[in-house]
């Protein structure tokens, strides 16, 4: 069976050491014990990286990036195209206030890097019903495969016995 594509919004990498939500960090956990082993091709951004390095605790940041030296992972770099995707993302309304930029860069990298599955805990933005339905659509109008947006919650499985 093909592996399934999977993009990392950068809160869930947050979401490893989040000591204050313990369901949502277990259910990360869980998923990033797949990852490294290798049960899914994970892509990350340049979004994700930056994202990360804005983190104002330094024990924090060395944490989190300690758990991505855990895994094997391609980079995407925002080019032309990504960017021109997330102007066609705010220009519909799925994701229109321009402090949200990164969020359709996300977006836009997921699509380009032909991602099977978002990965996010961002319900503001993200994993909510206009948002999924609106970049499936736009990914259709734009010839991308459509991608799912869910949480890691989703992506584990947990009727597995």
């Amino acid at each position: 069976m093909k592996k399934l594509k999977v993009y990392f919004d950068t809160n869930v990498i947050g979401y490893l050491d989040a000591l204050d939500h313990p369901e949502k960090r277990a259910d990360t956990l869980a998923m990033w014990e797949k990852v490294k082993q290798s049960e899914y091709d994970i892509v990350m951004s340049e979004v994700t990286f930056d994202e990360l390095e804005d983190i104002p605790v330094p024990a924090k940041l060395d944490t989190l990036k300690s758990y991505v030296a855990e895994i094997m992972y391609d980079r995407i770099d925002v080019n032309e195209e990504i960017i021109r995707l997330a102007e066609v993302i705010k220009h519909t309304g799925i994701i229109p206030l321009d402090k949200h930029h990164n969020d359709r860069l996300h977006l836009g990298c997921a699509l380009v890097a032909e991602a099977d599955v978002l990965v996010s805990w961002n319900f503001n933005h993200m994993v909510n019903i206009t948002t999924i339905r609106g970049v499936k659509g736009v990914a259709i109008i734009e010839g991308y495969k459509p991608i799912d947006i869910i949480t890691s919650t989703m992506l584990i499985n947990k009727g597995e016995t």
